[in-house]
């Protein structure tokens, strides 16, 4: 098998993957959000049963389970696959060992939440170790379809504009920033501090709230937005002028839904925070870390300006990460 087609698998099992677990995120959610976290009091079986009988409750926590199998299963897969191709395991190795400790991680956390009785900590870490293993594989995904282009016959390197100064630093803070705010997120969740401002912009009338408590966690999380969104239109800015497609769409995009993510918050205070909403709010969360991290990985692809080469001049080099999956 070549080399280009040993990638192109990879990309391909690391795309289903990350999928499965974008949908297997937005199920936590509901998970928390309908109080179905302890409807199986046991681990790993559900109350003593490999498929009890399904009430509810108890149905959203066993499908949770359930996805959560499949998920394991198929990363397992996709890292056996790339540890078993030299080619891929010489490139991808660690990213592949990374998702593994991650999901160990994440195994633990998640029979640590029902044994100790959905600890908002507990709660919390599940949620950033399940953001920091859904960025791992999406990681993994770029990466193998980067290695696919380059390995393929038909590859060429192209002339490319460098990027422009500054670029690269502030793509990767719009992605800390967007993690962060998404992992504080699940606090103000876990902490049922969602409605502890029942109003907007103001907070039970005050612009400005004592930063206590869970009204100090929810305002925290407003805060949070605003430095996000303001990031995003400087990001925007940033970037309209920038020759790689892919590099404007990444940040257009990740804009517009960031404006989405507020309407939704701000939503989900006059709505009482309803459990599709906050789902959808959750959803668009992780798709805004998606679309940063795929912008931020996109940028470090294009060589930088290097010293004494005139500005706007193109470099003989091909970033190798745009497209879509082959």
């Amino acid at each position: 098998m070549s080399a280009a087609r040993s990638f192109t698998i990879t990309a391909r099992l690391a795309l289903v993957t990350t999928m499965t677990m974008f949908f297997l995120i937005i199920v936590g959610s509901v998970v928390r959000t309908t109080g179905s976290g302890l409807a199986c009091p046991d681990w790993p079986l559900c109350n003593g049963q490999l498929i009890p009988p399904l009430q509810f409750n108890v149905f959203i926590e066993w499908f949770h389970r359930l996805l959560a199998l499949i998920v394991s299963v198929m990363l397992a897969l996709t890292v056996v696959w790339v540890l078993t191709r030299g080619v891929v395991r010489a490139k991808l190795a660690g990213i592949a060992l990374l998702a593994v400790l991650l999901l160990g991680v994440q195994i633990l956390l998640g029979a640590l939440t029902v044994w100790k009785l959905l600890s908002p900590a507990i709660v919390g870490s599940h949620l950033a170790v399940a953001l920091l293993l859904f960025t791992t594989m999406l990681l993994l995904t770029l990466a193998a379809d980067g290695e696919a282009r380059r390995a393929a016959p038909e590859w060429d390197a192209a002339e490319v504009v460098p990027r422009p100064p500054g670029l690269l630093p502030l793509f990767a803070a719009a992605t800390f920033l967007v993690y962060a705010q998404a992992v504080l997120g699940g606090a103000v969740s876990t902490h049922h501090a969602a409605l502890a401002c029942p109003d907007w912009p103001t907070c039970n009338g005050e612009w400005f709230p004592p930063m206590a408590g869970l009204v100090g966690l929810q305002m925290a999380h407003r805060w949070g937005a605003y430095l996000l969104i303001g990031v995003m239109i400087a990001l925007f800015a940033a970037t309209r002028r920038v020759p790689d497609a892919g590099v404007r769409a990444a940040a257009q995009m990740t804009l517009s839904l960031t404006l989405a993510q507020a309407v939704l918050g701000v939503s989900n205070v006059f709505l009482g925070a309803p459990v599709w909403l906050s789902a959808a709010h959750l959803a668009t969360a992780a798709a805004i870390l998606a679309l940063s991290v795929a912008g931020t990985y996109r940028v470090a692809a294009i060589p930088a300006l290097p010293a004494g080469h005139a500005a706007g001049q193109p470099l003989r080099s091909a970033p190798g990460a745009g497209g879509g999956i082959r």
